[in-house]
């Protein structure tokens, strides 16, 4: 029985130095381009050629020219080293952190304050990384962590999250919107004291469970029950309701940014929360960790 010779697989280098024969017209200057000899350049031919069944030069005494096969085989072998080498260069920009996507769980607004400018200072310095911004209560923001499948939530308040990491960054003075006609309007700040006898709406969606959970505590220790209706309506949709008299809400000091006809915002003294990074340690992704680093910048030398 005759033994069936096995042939070395098609390899990149067979590619690049059939390319380079083509174009230099000469084995031994392809070799010189390459950095090679000219009986690597020709042996490396012969390997290629071998393979595919087919002779892919006319040798000369002055060099070398394609043969019909050859010149079809030159579009691919040009085509897939293209193919090759840009992946190879997205794969090392996505290892570098300068493509991909980063998803991030918001609280608060991004009209303005910390988030704003860390977004507008990263998309300056990496154009071509996908921003995702999700909307969610912070459990489930939590819970999409663990599971890789967001990769930082910027929280407010100072819980740790289990199997999450997590740095505080910034603070927000937290404020009220009220009705622009409110007595209360007639005061540039005011205290839990003077909003005891308010009535108050939040929304049914986050964070307004974590809203009315704040309410209730600084108000229950003020005598009375808390008058506080829930909504299911977005923040926007307060902001209405809120003109309208029905209530009065709390926002963080970027969501002041969000102008509405016929709402003013007030300070509450000393009411001030903490906001942080919250993430998983076993995520990866490249671009993610260099917005945290930025993050971390950021909060160490606050440009606001």
């Amino acid at each position: 029985m005759k033994e069936t010779v096995q042939h070395p697989e098609i390899e990149l280098r067979h590619l690049r130095h059939f390319v380079a024969a083509a174009e230099h017209g000469s084995f031994r200057k392809a070799g010189v381009a390459l950095g090679l000899s000219q009986s690597a350049i020709s042996r490396c031919i012969a390997e290629l050629e071998d393979q595919i069944g087919a002779s892919l030069f006319h040798r000369h005494t002055w060099g070398v020219s394609q043969t019909f096969a050859g010149e079809r085989f030159l579009t691919t072998a040009r085509k897939t080293l293209r193919i090759v080498g840009d992946g190879a260069n997205n794969i090392a920009a996505a290892g570098r952190g300068e493509n991909g996507c980063v998803k991030i769980g918001i609280y608060s607004s991004i009209a303005s304050g910390f988030v704003t400018e860390l977004l507008r200072q990263y998309g300056d310095r990496h154009r071509d990384v996908q921003i995702e911004i999700i909307d969610g209560a912070a459990a489930e923001h939590a819970a999409a962590i663990r599971r890789l499948h967001l990769d930082v939530a910027f929280l407010a308040g100072e819980r740790d999250w289990s199997d999450c990491e997590r740095v505080q960054l910034w603070s927000e003075q937290i404020f009220v919107a009220l009705p622009g006609d409110h007595c209360l309007a007639i005061r540039t700040a005011l205290a839990w004291r003077d909003l005891a006898d308010e009535t108050f709406v939040v929304s049914a969606i986050a964070p307004g469970d974590e809203v009315r959970a704040h309410l209730m505590r600084e108000l229950n220790g003020l005598g009375g029950c808390p008058d506080i209706e829930v909504q299911s309506v977005g923040f926007d949709n307060l902001l209405p309701l809120v003109a309208l008299g029905r209530g009065l809400t709390l926002v963080c000091e970027a969501m002041t940014a969000t102008r509405f006809p016929g709402v003013s915002y007030r300070p509450i003294v000393d009411e001030v929360i903490p906001f942080s990074a919250v993430w998983s340690a076993k995520n990866d992704n490249p671009a993610f960790r260099r917005l945290l680093s930025l993050a971390k910048m950021m909060a160490v030398r606050p440009t606001l």
